[in-house]
């Protein structure tokens, strides 16, 4: 799918951006690989310790902000495939500079839309969040925005052919900003107590090879409007925590502005138009301009209406032994 064309990723000196790397040039033979972000020691800092492992003669590192439409018109010619990985992530950040989030996540978003187009991409994939799905905080409204706009420039690119779709998931197991670098931090200076904002609180565990493994499978499998969404396994906070730290004592810190209890990639309002497959679901779009082909729906089965896809109350669950072996797995125990 990949071999012999052009592909390129914002944001792409991120945890995701690195991962994406290491297996598309692990499982393809790309023409060209291009690293956009606008942070040039990151760029040189990767380029240095991805020299040892890959031949790096295929892969350009171009330096850009996704708020700067000329420069993405330039970094966009002959480029077949675009994931959008560039963000501003952080919700404290988000909330004391909203404007800024503003500028990266929603215009930001519409820059890499009209490049995509006038440039004739044959393919974006943009990465979204669960705190795009009901927001209460900046950041999640700003991805609310971001995926809707990526989804409705479907009804805009029918001359150039350009396809767009979302791929969502929440925080990655060990990514930076997750919970587990801090908690092994804390363990690592011989700490004995473990801050959780709430013990009720859960969450959806994906990896970094998941989130990849879902935006492969929407770059080759995408019609333009859908939103994929991994089928994976929920975790209590706590038992994270013991995990860990075995026996270790919890302090109860409070929840935070803009945190929520549970992880929710699904509502109930969008269950309507939702098929689940064997690894994932698809959210299919609802509008006048989309036409509902039962083919593009292939094995996927509908869901019930009223399913909400949460981690309080998803199926399938990590314990504390889960835990451990996923977490030696990672490299992170």
């Amino acid at each position: 799918m990949l071999n012999g064309k052009t592909v390129l990723i914002t944001g792409g000196t991120g945890s995701f951006g690195k991962k994406f790397l290491e297996m598309i040039l692990d499982r393809y033979t790309p023409s060209r690989l291009i690293i956009y972000s606008r942070d040039e020691f990151k760029q040189s800092k990767m380029k240095a310790e991805y020299e040892k492992k890959y031949d790096m003669s295929k892969v350009r590192f171009f330096i850009g902000d996704v708020r700067d439409k000329d420069r993405l018109y330039r970094a966009f010619d002959h480029v077949d495939y675009v994931i959008h990985a560039a963000a501003m992530k952080q919700v404290p950040t988000c909330e004391y500079n909203p404007f800024e989030a503003i500028k990266t996540n929603i215009h930001g978003a519409q820059n890499v839309i009209d490049a995509a187009i006038d440039r004739g991409v044959k393919k974006v994939v943009a990465l979204s969040t669960d705190k795009a799905v009901n927001p209460i905080n900046l950041y999640g409204g700003t991805k609310l925005v971001s995926d809707k706009l990526f989804i409705s420039a479907n009804a805009y690119s029918k001359i150039s052919g350009t396809k767009f779709s979302v791929v969502r998931y929440g925080n990655v197991a060990g990514s930076r900003g997750s919970v587990i670098p801090i908690f092994k931090n804390l363990i690592e200076k011989g700490e004995t107590e473990l801050p959780i904002t709430d013990p009720r609180m859960t969450r959806f565990w994906i990896t970094l090879e998941q989130g990849v493994e879902l935006v492969f499978k929407a770059l080759e499998e995408s019609n333009g409007g859908e939103t994929y969404i991994s089928k994976i396994p929920s975790f209590r906070i706590t038992d994270l925590a013991e995990a860990m730290l075995p026996g270790a004592k919890i302090k109860n810190i409070g929840i935070r502005e803009g945190e929520k209890l549970h992880e929710v990639m699904i509502t109930k309002d969008d269950s309507t138009l939702t098929y689940e497959y064997d690894n994932h679901f698809i959210i299919y779009p609802n509008f006048d301009w989309w036409k509902f082909d039962a083919n593009l729906v292939g094995s996927g089965i509908k869901v019930k209406e009223g399913f909400e896809y949460s981690s309080e109350t998803n199926k399938e669950w990590f314990d504390i032994k889960g835990l451990r072996m996923e977490l030696e797995n990672l490299g992170l125990e």
